[in-house]
């Protein structure tokens, strides 16, 4: 129980320092332009400059509010799929090391077997 505790104490810490990241990053916005702008704000620049008439083929579903937050939800989805990628690859190391002694532990002779029943005879209860 001490274990999820402390890991559950961990994972609201650094949701936690999320949320105060992006409180404390909206609040020093420089007014000339956003601080973080991705690709894709570079490209629809770009688009806009130069082809004036282009309308997109699909709008977003969600926009966040800022590039910061935008930023920030990016840096969450990659710490998620590195979190999950970790997972499965200890895990699978983990069985792989739990075949590895199974089969270690089968191919070790035994020292002192125990008699088995032989269906064939009749055990007689005394």
């Amino acid at each position: 129980m001490r274990k999820h505790a402390s890991t559950l104490a961990i994972l609201l810490a650094i949701v936690a320092l999320f949320a105060v990241a992006m409180v404390l990053g909206t609040r020093q916005s420089t007014g000339d332009g956003e601080t973080f702008i991705g690709t894709d704000s570079a490209a629809t620049t770009h688009i806009e400059e130069n082809h004036p008439g282009y309308t997109p083929w699909f709008q977003p579903i969600f926009e966040p509010s800022s590039g910061e937050v935008e930023s920030g939800l990016f840096a969450l989805q990659a710490a998620l799929g590195a979190g999950a990628l970790g997972f499965v690859l200890g895990t699978m190391r983990e069985r792989r090391r739990q075949r590895r002694s199974a089969a270690d532990d089968s191919s070790r002779p035994v020292s002192d077997p125990e008699p088995a029943c032989d269906a064939a005879e009749p055990q007689s209860r005394g």
